[in-house]
């Protein structure tokens, strides 16, 4: 942004949360003046949102949701019918960009629920789809489609952010004085502001970060003023609930049509233009002009992968064990944080006369979201292991409904978190790339609405996993887990599947931090009312409490013995003098990587997290032949439903139930151990980096040259 606006007169269409652009404007306000004109899409200003409503003629009971909301978060209507989800984001952010003094036009609610994708325009878009950009528009159109969870998708499903890049190439282009009209959309001034708190203002009751527990309050803002009410702080806040009432009284986010000293004068999309040609099936001339830019020829893509690489080739690479004996039946359950796949590399490396990793789970309500199992696939591939099938968890802890997000909001969203763990911190590219994806496919037999385009590539189940583990499973065959993140997955087939536990010969759980001596304190760093609890228990306080209060054998690899593996120049060190595989290459790249943002940014401070989750994967591997002491202590886990102290671990004398806890064991053997287990050449990568894939896709394979 400083690059381009610091270049001239510049043009601001914003789409999402306007965090981005606020923190630009605040820090950079001398670049202001280059900023000529901002598009939006968001807010909702006297929108009546369509969706949520009881049919006219129905003839059974029926409760309206958002129905007549002006906002459209589905999530959290009960407490706030008033914002949508852009703006609800950031709302300060958005009430900065506001009131900057920027000429803003606003595509909020009002106009995109005019413009519903419906089955013309979807029909009509299906037969226009010349262009790779096309092609690719309308897989992801229909792919929503088909996932719709009702048969409301073309009443309820609006061309958001698409309409607004046509508003603002229209205005652009007709409107240099904002005078003339737009080719799509009505347009009138208002007068409005962004709600940032809630009345009664002044009242510093813990919520607002911008107030609470600053002497002088944070941007210079006035005490007391609209900044300073109650910030609603979830999904579900008490605060914004009205009893016996399904709407709430929260308005964060809301752009709100007022008068006096707060209003901004915006222009405002009112209304999607309909159509000119009256001839037409396409009822908005938005789609019209949408599927002819679409296809144009001019500036069009110049290739999918296939049209990239003329001998692109899909391989799945399955190893042959034929007259070898297997080891421990093994299934990995992980959250795909760094560490978990530097642990998954590690399993893969384990001779099959050891570790024989049969399956492997992932969890949606960890470090990563699910669609990181590409990451997963792509290890995999690498490492010539396409043979291991990866099992979907759920996304929600125990107890928490299906939209629960009370425990896996600790983990950051951006640097650090989410953002980071989605792209294995930017070096998944660098990973050759596996056939098998995540995929969103699915089908009726297996409880979906109805099936999509292509049922027979869906995405297992960890559930489906387990059962095709256990149905493999010889007479005398039992199965060996180690979980690296929340025990979601683990919980949900005990208390499913009545055999579990009959077939589960020991369960090595990565997590948990019982208080010492010292009274160290736990690494839940997002929650400082949590002092002593470890964020894989944590994430998921209920399902630890179903799986380490069983009758498992399970060991407890805590946090107090990962935080003896958390040596980042050890390791390191240890990696550069082993010998060199593309898999120890790729690891060592990967904690370089992150040990260098550690020591360089305060928003990665707690990167030895992950270093210490490899402990799990070395100890079942290496256990055996490792110096190390287990101690026998029955514990139990605080589940109450209170932040504050859920996912601790309380040794219980009274407890019936004991688990073998890894106390101490030869840090400098750990360390060796690994960086020799790593550099080991046989069963290494079979395809070492997507450069050397893209270098066979590239040429013309040995089997088909001319000889």
């Amino acid at each position: 942004m400083i690059d381009t606006i610091s270049a001239g007169p510049t043009t601001v269409i914003l789409t999402g949360s306007h965090t981005n652009f606020a923190i630009f404007l605040m820090t950079y306000p001398h670049l202001k003046g280059n900023v000529k004109h901002i598009y939006t899409m968001g807010g909702g200003v006297r929108s009546k949102n369509p969706t949520g409503c009881c049919p006219k003629d129905v003839t059974t009971a029926c409760t309206p949701q958002q129905c007549g909301d002006i906002g459209n978060l589905f999530s959290s209507y009960s407490t706030n019918p008033y914002a949508e989800f852009n703006i609800f984001g950031d709302p300060f952010a958005a009430y900065q960009v506001f009131h900057s003094g920027i000429p803003i036009t606003l595509v909020p609610l009002d106009a995109t629920n005019t413009i519903p994708v419906n089955e013309e325009f979807f029909y009509a878009f299906q037969q226009h789809q010349s262009t790779f950009e096309a092609e690719y528009c309308f897989k992801s159109l229909k792919m929503a489609r088909d996932t719709w969870s009702d048969d409301q998708f073309h009443a309820s499903y609006f061309m958001w952010d698409s309409f607004t890049s046509g508003v603002a190439i229209s205005g652009m282009r007709n409107d240099k004085d904002c005078l003339h009209g737009n080719d799509f959309a009505e347009l009138e001034y208002m007068n409005i502001t962004v709600i940032t708190s809630n009345e009664p203002y002044g009242i510093y009751d813990g919520s607002n970060p911008l107030f609470d527990g600053h002497a002088v309050p944070k941007f210079g803002l006035k005490k007391g003023g609209v900044h300073s009410g109650h910030v609603q702080t979830g999904i579900v806040d008490s605060f914004c609930i009205i009893e016996g009432s399904r709407k709430g009284r929260c308005e964060d986010g809301y752009t709100k049509e007022i008068s006096g000293l707060e209003a901004v004068r915006v222009r405002v999309a009112t209304k999607a233009k309909s159509n000119v040609d009256k001839n037409s099936r396409l009822d908005r001339e938005f789609f019209k002009s949408f599927l002819e830019v679409l296809t144009l020829r001019d500036n069009t893509g110049r290739f999918d992968i296939t049209a990239q690489f003329p001998f692109y080739r899909e391989v799945l690479y399955k190893p042959n064990f034929v007259n070898k004996s297997r080891g421990k039946v093994t299934i990995f359950d992980m959250d795909m944080s760094a560490g978990d796949f530097v642990s998954l590399i590690y399993l893969l490396k384990a001779p099959v006369e050891e570790i024989d990793l049969k399956g492997i789970f992932v969890s949606g309500n960890g470090w990563a979201n699910a669609a990181t199992i590409d990451i997963v696939y792509d290890i995999l591939h690498m490492m010539g292991r396409d043979d291991i099938p990866v099992g979907r968890g759920t996304s929600t802890a125990l107890g928490t409904g299906i939209l629960g997000c009370k425990y896996v909001s600790a983990i950051p969203q951006g640097s650090g978190g989410l953002l980071d763990s989605d792209t294995l911190y930017g070096l998944a590219r660098s990973l050759p790339r596996s056939p098998r994806r995540y995929t969103a496919e699915n089908s009726v037999e297996h409880g979906a609405p109805r099936n999509t385009g292509n049922p027979e590539l869906r995405q297992p189940l960890a559930f489906e996993v387990w059962q095709s583990v256990k149905k493999q499973l010889d007479p005398s065959e039992k199965i060996t887990i180690l979980t690296n993140g929340p025990l979601t997955n683990l919980a949900n087939i005990v208390l499913s599947d009545r055999n579990a536990s009959s077939v589960i010969k020991s369960v090595y759980v990565v997590g948990g931090h019982i208080r010492d001596e010292n009274d160290s304190n736990g690494n839940v760093f997002t929650v400082p009312s949590n002092r002593y609890a470890e964020f894989n228990l944590f994430l998921d306080p209920l399902a630890a409490k179903v799986v380490l209060e069983s009758t498992m054998d399970i060991t407890l690899i805590p946090l107090s013995s990962q935080r003896k593996a958390s040596s980042f120049q050890t390791l390191l060190e240890s990696l550069e003098y082993a010998e060199n595989t593309p898999e120890s290459s790729f690891v060592l790249h990967l904690l370089s990587l992150l040990h260098d943002l550690q020591q360089k940014h305060r928003l990665y401070h707690h990167m030895g997290i992950f270093l210490g989750e490899l402990l799990g994967a070395v100890y079942l591997v290496e256990g055996s032949n490792m110096e190390h002491s287990l101690l026998l202590k029955p514990i139990s886990i605080i589940a109450d439903n209170t932040t504050s102290t859920d996912g601790q671990v309380v040794v219980n004398e009274q407890s019936a139930n004991l688990v073998k806890v890894l106390e101490d064991f030869d840090s400098d053997e750990y360390y060796s151990r690994v960086a020799n287990h790593l550099g080991n050449m046989e069963r290494s990568a079979v395809i070492g980096s997507f450069t050397e894939q893209r270098a066979s896709w590239s040429r013309q394979p040995d089997n088909l040259r001319v000889r």
